[in-house]
Formats: C-alpha cells, sequence, structure tokens
C-alpha cells in the first residue's frame, strides 16, 4: 500500500509538471504567434522601405546633378546611407539573408561615414547662417531657385540638432531641436520621443544664457516624464540659478518666458574665429556691395587682344571690367563647354579634399573654411589643358612657364573657401618661382543660387558664369602684397560650381610686368 502511495505520488508529481507543459507549450505558442508577427511586421518594414526608396530613387535617377543640386537633398543622402542603410542592415541581419549582406558588404566601402553625415549637416547649417535661412525653410524645403522638393522629417531635425549640440553648437541645436518640436506639435510621424527633444533643447537653451525659457521647456519635459533621470535635477538647478540672478539684481518673482517661438534671430550667434565674418556673408547674400553709380561708371568693356598678340588678332577676347580699384577684370567665352566637360572629365578621377597651408606648421592640411575637392592638372597630360595654359599667357601677357598647375576645384552643397589670400605673407611659404603675383579663374559652371566671389575689404561680389573667367592682380608693382585682394568663395547654396584657378608667379615676369617702386596697380 505504501508502494502504491509512492507510485501515485510520482504520478501525481508528473500530472502537475504535464499541467505546466500545457500552459509552458500554450506559452511557446504565443511565442511562436509573436514571432511570426515579428517576421511579418520586419517584412512589412523592408517592403515598406524597399517601396519609399524605389520612388525616391526613380525621382534622384531622372536628374541626378538636379537632385543633388538641393543641398537637403544632398544631406538626406548622406543621411541614409550613412545611417538608415546601416538600421535595415540591422533589420535584415534578425534572419541572416547572405545575398543581402554580401551586397551591402560589397557596396560599403563607398558608403558616406559618420563624419561625411556630420559634416553634410554642418554644410546646411553654414548655408543658414550665411544666407539667413530659418530651420522652417529648410525642413520644408523652401530654398532660392528649387524645382526639386525635399522635406526634413521630425527625425532629420532631431539629427540635425544632435550633431550640433555633440559639438557643442548650442546655437545651432537650439534652432533643429525647436524645429523638430515644431513638427512633433504639428503631429508629424516621429520615432524620437517628445522628451529627447526637450531634453536637448533645455539645455541647449540653458546654454545660451535663457534661463526663464530653460526652465518652461524642462517643466514639460517633467510633465511628460516625471521619472526622466536628468529633468528634474536641471530644473531645481536652473531655479536656484534664476532665482540668484535676480537676488542679486534686487528683483523679486520669477522672470517669465516668453511666449515668443524660437527663431533665427531670437538668440545672437557667438562670433568666432573670422573678423570680417558679417561684412563677408552680407556680400554673399548680395548685401552692402559697395557697387556706386559713379564707381559704375569707370567701369568699361572692350575688345582685349593682348598687346597684338597674333593667337588673338583675328578673335580677340571681350574684357569687362568688374571692379576698378583693385583692377578686377572678366573674359567672357574664355572656355568652351567641350573645353570644360574635358577638364572636368579629367580632373574628377582625381578630386580630393582641398587642404590649406597650417600658418603655425607650414603643413599642408584640411580646414572648415575651405570646403571642395581639387585635383591639379598638367599641361603634358592633355592638348585642352595646354590649350587653356596657352590662353590664359595670351590674354595676361604674363608667362605660365612658371605658374603653378591647373587647379580645378569643385564646391557642392555649403562648399566654400572663407577669406582669404591667394599671395604667401610668410617668407618662408614663397616658393622658388617667387609669389603669386596674379590670379586667373575660370568658372566651368552656373551656379543658381551662391557661390559669389566676394572681397570683403573692398565690399564687390563677383557671381560665376559659366564660361568666363576674372583675373587680377595679388601683388603691387613694388612686389608687395595687395592687402585689398583678400577674397572669399561664398558657400554654393543650390547647385554646383566648378572653377579652374592658375595661379602665377612673379619669376619670368620681369619684362612682362617691370618691377616699380611704389604700391600702385
Amino acid at each position: 500500500k505504501a508502494a502504491k502511495l509512492s507510485t501515485e505520488g510520482n504520478a501525481c508529481i508528473r500530472q502537475s509538471q504535464m499541467t505546466d507543459l500545457i500552459y509552458t507549450e500554450k506559452e511557446l505558442v504565443q511565442s511562436l504567434k509573436e514571432y511570426i508577427k515579428a517576421e511579418e511586421s520586419k517584412l512589412d518594414a523592408v517592403k515598406s522601405w524597399a517601396n519609399k526608396l524605389d520612388v525616391l530613387t526613380r525621382a534622384s535617377t531622372l536628374d541626378p546633378e538636379g537632385y543633388l543640386a538641393h543641398p537637403v537633398n544632398a544631406y538626406k543622402l548622406m543621411k541614409r546611407l550613412n545611417t538608415e542603410w546601416s538600421e535595415l542592415e540591422s533589420l535584415v541581419l534578425q534572419d541572416p539573408s547572405d545575398g543581402f549582406i554580401s551586397n551591402m558588404t560589397v557596396h560599403r566601402q563607398y558608403f558616406p561615414d559618420q563624419e561625411d553625415e556630420k559634416g553634410a549637416a554642418k554644410a546646411l547649417m553654414r548655408l543658414q547662417d550665411t544666407y539667413k535661412l530659418d530651420s522652417e525653410s529648410f525642413a520644408r524645403g523652401k530654398l532660392p531657385g528649387m524645382h526639386h522638393n525635399a522635406i526634413l522629417t521630425v527625425d532629420d531635425c532631431y539629427d540635425m540638432g544632435k550633431t550640433a549640440y555633440n559639438e557643442a553648437d548650442y546655437y545651432h541645436a537650439v534652432l533643429w531641436m525647436q524645429q523638430a518640436l515644431r513638427q512633433m506639435d504639428a503631429e508629424e510621424e516621429h520615432v524620437v520621443s517628445k522628451a529627447d527633444v526637450l531634453d536637448y533643447l533645455s539645455y541647449s537653451v540653458y546654454q545660451m544664457g535663457d534661463l526663464p525659457r530653460a526652465i518652461e521647456l524642462t517643466r514639460r519635459l517633467v510633465a511628460i516624464d516625471s521619472s526622466h533621470q536628468r529633468a528634474g535635477g536641471n530644473l531645481r538647478y536652473f531655479e536656484k540659478l534664476l532665482s540668484k540672478q535676480l537676488n542679486e539684481l534686487n528683483q523679486e518673482g520669477q522672470e517669465p518666458a516668453t511666449e515668443e517661438p524660437i527663431q533665427l534671430g531670437t538668440y545672437k550667434r557667438p562670433n568666432d574665429y573670422l573678423p570680417e565674418r558679417e561684412i563677408y556673408e552680407a556680400l554673399c547674400r548680395g548685401e552692402g556691395v559697395k557697387m556706386t553709380t559713379e564707381r559704375r561708371s569707370r567701369l568699361y568693356c572692350r575688345y582685349h587682344d593682348g598687346n597684338r598678340n597674333p593667337r588673338l588678332l583675328l578673335q580677340p577676347m571681350k574684357e569687362e571690367d568688374e571692379w576698378d580699384s583693385p583692377h578686377i577684370v572678366r573674359y567672357l567665352n574664355a572656355l568652351s563647354d567641350q573645353e570644360i566637360e574635358k577638364i572636368k572629365e579629367l580632373a574628377k578621377p582625381r578630386l580630393a579634399r582641398a587642404t590649406v597651408r597650417d600658418p603655425i606648421t607650414g603643413i599642408l592640411t584640411t580646414a572648415n573654411y575651405r570646403v571642395s575637392k581639387s585635383a591639379w592638372l598638367e599641361g603634358e597630360e592633355d592638348p585642352v589643358i595646354e590649350r587653356v595654359n596657352q590662353r590664359i599667357e595670351d590674354i595676361t601677357g604674363l608667362t605660365t612657364q612658371t605658374a603653378e598647375l591647373l587647379q580645378i576645384a569643385n564646391y557642392g552643397v555649403g562648399g566654400q573657401y572663407e577669406p582669404h589670400f591667394d599671395f604667401s605673407r610668410r617668407p618662408q611659404d614663397i616658393m622658388v618661382d617667387g609669389n603669386r603675383l596674379a590670379t586667373f579663374l575660370n568658372y566651368m559652371s552656373d551656379v543658381e543660387a551662391g557661390g559669389a566671389t566676394v572681397f570683403p575689404d573692398f565690399g564687390a561680389a563677383i557671381y560665376p558664369k559659366k564660361g568666363t573667367a576674372v583675373f587680377w592682380y595679388n601683388l603691387f608693382r613694388s612686389g608687395e602684397g595687395d592687402y585689398r585682394t583678400r577674397h572669399a568663395a561664398c558657400p554654393v547654396l543650390v547647385g554646383s560650381k566648378w572653377v579652374s584657378n592658375k595661379w602665377i608667379h612673379e619669376r619670368g615676369q620681369e619684362f612682362r610686368r617691370p618691377c616699380g617702386l611704389t604700391e600702385v596697380d
């Protein structure tokens, strides 16, 4: 009997275990359903991605250059390939697909990286500053001369703001986080949480010195997420700081936050390393150009035969004065369309990030104030380059034997070169062939918006026109540098800017441009 009881007892235990297994199996079935649902959801997400990208690539491949001429499209391309395709890759990797992964592996080497995405975001901010465009204009794709529609989503604006925040650029972080919040409040779709946006925005506003608004935004954050790990502490700190400031000013009560929305101009952009920043950017916008009626009356156009150069006698160059002092001239039909295309064809495989000489070390390095890609072409490489070099010599009357190679530069989205001198100011940087006597600049493309060549010292703005060239001397006849020629390439707002530079040096010009004892043009 005891043995029977024992057996029954084991049987009861086994029954209870079996009962548990029934429920376990039910849980497994539920888990299986959730797995199927997850797989279906993943497949739907992949299908959604494919459909969206199919529509996008159909539009972009119809007119690639026109599509990329919009800076927002260029930024979003960088963002997609660096961030969003990686997210898609992670999604697919949940159920490995060898074909997709091998394809990704092959093409990944050509994808932009994090630095490229950051650079594209900074380019949009640079355009925003230079041309005084608010975040709303960019987010809605409202740019001058733009035919392709491109918008920034809530998550795009958030990523822009986060890029600025990570660079301690709280001015732009505020503008873009505010735009993300504005689109959120308009009930646009988003992945990022409102708490995250308010977290970045409130702290960035605090860094801009606006404590009342920082407090108001932090209170909104606490109302949304009372358990937020930083919000409560930040709020107490901001309130204590504001109270201290009011006490020091002998004021009672908290200063109310302004109800005006944050926009371009709400906060002053911090000063930076460039003393003529405001003048330079105003000229880029076409403001402050000192082209008076009196000055214009001193500007002429003429036929130029290079002092009766045989190659220009039958077909002289059309020369127009762009500025009187220093004298800057423009030559029409300096390059044909065929020559331009050949030069671009030769240069494209060699284009690399343009460099500048470090003023301390003298070493060539990249810099944020020069954002373009360049290549150098020798005359021996192609008859077109030899012909262009000869034409420059014929037009200017200066030898190009001691000149630098023809430099080809391409300025894409936000591409620029901030105010600089073409001539060297340190004796140790001057080459064996002497300083850069003159600059001959060929414009190889039209630019829909932006991209002007500006001279902050005397308020001139010269706009790109395909096939034309501008020329000026960097040195006086005495050999001293003409500091008035400090100039800049404004950021390209819409389009792509191609130029070719020929820097002509002093050596060999002794009888072509004789020296003088005074600083005259």
